[in-house]
């Protein structure tokens, strides 16, 4: 079957049809520059509500399996490849690329001219684009383009209600605004105890769940579409260490007063270079997102600049001068990696042993755990958590 992807200013490129054959699909068209792990690109909630373009050329070759998703399911409207695989051949491999998009109605398309789709993006900026059928007229694939894009992807993919991973060490809540499954790993790595509340928490429910920490998950879109979770991060600051990671550092520090921006094509690959400004050392690092903090913004505010990108100078990464609070632009959970940066997870707990060391200090009590108040109506872990979970819940 062929298939076309056509885009909000008309350039149309033809091309296979491979996934869903019957979709018709509309989306945000970025590109992502990574040469592995097409399987946690499908599966990163933030990339709700866009239309993949992979720039490497070959992909499905290693199949998908289902150790490696980063949430329970796909979460792309659309999938553009160069050339596509349909025989997967590796040993970890446990179903095709094809199947899954098939089980979850995501169409793709194959045979396109993946650098010039690339190249367009990179000098127009992201658009609107359409994957449908090759007959359709373009007056009815315009129809289609011409409704704004939804906003509240950060309402699709949070957990709707909040439940706990067991650890036998610091109680961290994950506020998910669409967390990937790789920050749940590296906290239970590390002995936490993890409780994921969605995106709408109130400052009283965060109280009730009397954690050490609280991270701040990476999601999708605009930052400025969640006025709730900034105001909900201003009243909290201070109270408890916080760390962001990529959309949780933007809320983050629009909290703290600075402003964000939608980038050009944004920075979306597992091979960004950054610069720590305390050490000067650079890290490559894994990215995923279309919005970054203005550096003049952060004029007036109480936050330090710590990271830039190498690329475009971009701010990567900020810190509070007064609390214990910091955030970063990427992602250093990254999977399949790189694995420069998971050594942020360690600052984190780091940073919250200390503060519970001062608390527990203030109030003349040993330092062990203190008793908490039961929180809300926490369920078990996530079928996806257990070993042998994962697409399939």
């Amino acid at each position: 079957m062929r298939v076309k992807l056509v885009l909000e200013d008309g350039t149309t490129y033809h091309g296979g049809s491979f996934g869903y054959p019957a979709g018709e699909t509309v989306g945000e068209v970025v590109f992502n520059t990574g040469m592995t792990g097409y399987q946690e690109v499908l599966s990163d909630p933030s990339y709700c509500g866009q239309i993949v373009t992979m720039t490497y050329p070959l992909i499905g070759n290693y199949g998908l399996n289902r150790e490696d998703f980063e949430s329970l399911r796909p979460q792309v409207k659309g999938f553009i490849v160069r050339e596509f695989a349909a025989s997967p051949s590796n040993w970890r491999s446990e179903i095709p690329l094809d199947e899954v998009l098939k089980t979850y109605r995501i169409p793709g398309i194959y045979g396109v001219d993946t650098r010039k789709l690339t190249r367009k993006i990179r000098y127009e900026g992201t658009m609107k684009g359409a994957i449908v059928p090759e007959e359709m007229e373009l007056e009815e694939v315009f129809s289609l383009l011409a409704p704004p894009l939804p906003r509240d992807q950060v309402r699709q993919v949070s957990t709707r209600t909040p439940y706990r991973i067991p650890g036998e060490k610091e109680r961290i809540l994950l506020i998910d605004y669409g967390a990937k499954g790789g920050i749940l790993r590296e906290l239970s790595l590390r002995g936490c105890e993890v409780i994921v509340a969605p995106y709408n928490v109130s400052p009283d429910e965060i109280r009730q769940f009397s954690p050490d920490g609280i991270l701040l998950s990476n999601g999708p879109g605009d930052p400025a579409d969640l006025p709730e979770a900034i105001g909900t991060v201003r009243a909290i600051l201070g109270e408890y260490p916080l760390f962001g990671i990529c959309l949780g550092h933007q809320i983050f520090s629009l909290a703290c007063g600075a402003k964000s921006e939608k980038m050009k094509f944004g920075h979306r690959g597992s091979n960004q270079p950054v610069k720590d400004l305390i050490t000067g050392r650079v890290y490559i690092t894994s990215q995923n997102h279309g919005y970054t903090i203005l550096p003049s913004s952060l004029e007036g505010t109480e936050l330090i600049l710590t990271h830039r990108s190498m690329n475009d100078d971009s701010v990567e990464g900020v810190r509070h001068s007064r609390l214990p609070a910091f955030s970063v632009q990427y992602h250093p959970e990254a999977s399949p990696g790189p694995q420069d940066s998971t050594y942020l997870f360690d600052q984190f707990l780091e940073m919250v042993r200390e503060e519970k060391g001062k608390r527990e200090g203030e109030l003349s009590i040993p330092k062990r755990n203190r008793e908490r108040s039961q929180p809300l109506d926490i369920q078990k872990t996530p079928q996806w958590k257990k070993k042998g979970g994962g697409l399939y819940v």
